[in-house]
């Protein structure tokens, strides 16, 4: 555990939040609840077809009402003493609705959806806070590290809980519950799991940068918001990066978003499927700590474009896939890679931005990142259809990768620093 030992109390807290949270995501939104909700929403006499829509706008809604509001989310919480308390307001709704997912009533697929959206909400907007932490419990030239270590620790925080989730689905609880009932002690364990290793993070972690209270704070931070907006110009290579990071990433989500439906047209069976997306969260832990540490040495700038070069090269290689073995590579590939884009565009973003304003440019940050999330399937989605082939549809991302890495390129975070 010597390199543990090499962070400080506030950095080990902040990691640890990514452990925290990123659980929710993999056995919340992923895997246990879609399922439950369905079998919830088939009880109640929903078609198959009704619920799956119902889940999509559920899940929709929660992200288009974070991202329409994290800007203004994150210019307040520039004022001093504001981004702790609207970073717990968020963490703990999202934790107590957790909780709550397994105390709605059978059947009550409407109240199952509402608690569902809250829980969404609170997770992705105590990420918006979160995210603007970084530049308070580190040094600009400790953000890699420290971000890939967060993204590296949260695929195996993850991951563990997954497998004995996933242990308690497949026996029943041990041959000692029914499959509902293991079912909501699986919504109970992951909010227990969020809260304990949260609280790191909330004993550790404290607001370094800020700006001076004022009265009418969210009068004042709307204006403020649309100064900002006004004044861009002044912001060239931030928005540069913005727009390059708004591409690439993109692509990035797709690959991983479409996976499981790219892997049963390869005639993977969903057994397989699930060794295989655990794989890459155990793949991605090492990989993405490596891309840290070679961010000390060479900069993080050299790394996004490699990682930009692999994903690239995944495009091109899903168009000689023909086997198992293929996806396997492919996944392995994406393991090698993914953590280490996401953690270091979050450090190259945070030493972009002046620290007193984080949380306002996070909420642009996230907002982008968002908002990705709907380019690249729609592109994998037209593709596939036009060709009859996925094949052709995960390599039309590499557009996406193409633009995003040309557009990059040509960021300086000194420039925009300065």
């Amino acid at each position: 555990m010597k390199f543990w030992n090499s962070y400080t109390k506030e950095e080990k807290g902040w990691i640890l939040y990514d452990w925290a949270n990123s659980a929710y995501s993999l056995v919340i939104v992923t895997a246990i609840l879609p399922i439950y909700f369905k079998f919830v929403a088939g009880e109640a006499g929903i078609s198959n077809a009704t619920s799956t829509a119902y889940w999509g706008y559920a899940s929709s809604f929660a992200t288009l009402l974070i991202s329409l509001s994290a800007p203004i989310l994150g210019t307040l919480g520039d004022y001093k003493g504001k981004k702790k308390k609207l970073f717990n307001l968020f963490a703990f709704s999202g934790i107590i609705m957790t909780f709550a997912l397994a105390f709605v009533p059978d059947k009550s697929w409407m109240a199952m959806l509402v608690v569902y959206v809250i829980s969404h909400m609170g997770y992705q907007g105590a990420n918006i806070f979160y995210d603007s932490f970084l530049v308070d419990v580190t040094e600009d030239e400790r953000m890699d590290d420290v971000s890939s270590m967060g993204y590296g620790m949260g695929y195996v925080g993850s991951a563990l809980l997954f497998v004995f989730v996933m242990i308690l689905q497949v026996t029943d609880g041990f041959g000692l519950l029914g499959t509902v009932l293991t079912t909501k002690v699986c919504f109970v364990l992951t909010g227990i799991w969020w809260l304990l290793f949260s609280w790191p993070f909330l004993k550790n972690v404290h607001q370094k940068f800020s700006i001076p209270n004022i009265k009418n704070p969210v009068r004042v931070s709307l204006q403020r918001l649309g100064q900002t907006i006004r004044e861009i110009g002044k912001y060239k290579q931030i928005v540069y990066f913005l727009i390059a990071y708004f591409f690439y990433i993109d692509g990035v989500d797709t690959i991983f978003t479409m996976a499981t439906s790219f892997g049963i047209d390869m005639g993977v069976d969903s057994n397989m499927l699930i060794i295989i997306l655990l794989a890459i969260n155990f793949i991605a832990f090492p990989f993405t700590i490596l891309y840290g540490k070679m961010a000390k040495r060479f900069g993080n700038k050299p790394l996004i474009l490699v990682a930009i070069g692999v994903y690239t090269f995944i495009c091109i290689y899903a168009l000689f896939m023909d086997t198992v073995l293929d996806f396997w590579i492919l996944g392995i590939l994406v393991g090698t890679s993914q953590g280490g884009i996401q953690a270091l565009s979050r450090s190259y973003f945070a030493q972009m931005i002046p620290k007193e304003h984080s949380n306002e440019f996070f909420g642009f940050y996230n907002i982008f990142g968002k908002f990705s999330a709907i380019l690249g399937p729609l592109l994998f989605g037209l593709m596939t259809n036009l060709t009859g082939n996925s094949q052709y549809g995960i390599a039309s991302l590499i557009v996406l990768f193409i633009i995003g890495g040309f557009l990059f390129a040509f960021t300086h975070k000194e420039n925009a620093r300065a």
